[in-house]
């Protein structure tokens, strides 16, 4: 029987189908909506949502990283999905909300540097795993 983690894998999962909706919407239902660099921007979060999303989804089948490096990693790519692509998500779409979303301009950077930690996390979990 294969070894896995539950919930990682199956929030990955749920987030590979809501990227793939997102990204569909970027693709279909804005060109008439926003601008192309508004395009653009929400393209790169639907691109950034989907690495983390596959990272996720390999973590959670990858039994020889070590469970707290995983729990870690889980939350911190998860936050900076929510973060960064969340906040570049509304951004693009800022001219067609009828609310002001500017306040999200430096939420972006937050994720990034969640995604950033989350990736320094799951390389010191590994430097130190004395299994491998």
């Amino acid at each position: 029987m294969i070894q896995f983690d539950k919930k990682i894998t199956v929030t990955a999962s749920f987030l590979g189908a809501l990227t793939i909706a997102i990204g569909a919407f970027g693709a279909h239902g804005l060109e008439k909506l926003v601008d192309t660099e508004a395009i653009a921007s929400f393209e790169t979060g639907v691109r950034y949502q989907m690495y983390h999303t596959i990272a996720l989804l390999v973590i959670g089948f990858a039994t020889a990283i070590p469970v707290s490096t995983r729990k870690w990693v889980f939350r911190l790519f998860v936050a900076g999905i929510i973060f960064f692509s969340g906040s570049i998500y509304f951004l693009a779409l800022k001219s067609v909300l009828p609310l002001s979303v500017s306040f999200l301009g430096p939420v972006t950077p937050i994720g990034g540097l969640l995604f950033i930690l989350g990736w320094l996390r799951l390389a010191y979990g590994l430097l130190t795993n004395n299994k491998g």
